[in-house]
């Protein structure tokens, strides 16, 4: 499985290792239990609000590096 992932053999073992242990391959901290009912948290509603807010802002510098990027374009060709 590791050949066809293309990662060393250890490697692959440390993510699955580290997956069953935390619940999850990309962290040394485990996965936080879920509130009761599947309802978040006010901290990670409020974490949340702030991520797609933070999302928002960076789709939105995205968009203008590329306009300007295409003005630049632009200006080169004249």
């Amino acid at each position: 499985m590791a050949e066809d992932l293309g990662v060393h053999p250890g490697t692959l073992h440390s993510w699955v290792s580290r997956a069953r242990r935390n619940g999850s391959p990309s962290s040394d901290r485990p996965v936080a239990e879920p509130s009761p009912g599947g309802r978040l948290r006010e901290s990670e509603r409020a974490e949340l609000e702030r991520l797609r807010a933070e999302a928002r802002d960076k789709g939105k510098r995205i968009r203008e590096l590329g306009m300007e990027c295409d003005v630049c374009k632009q200006f080169v060709a004249l």
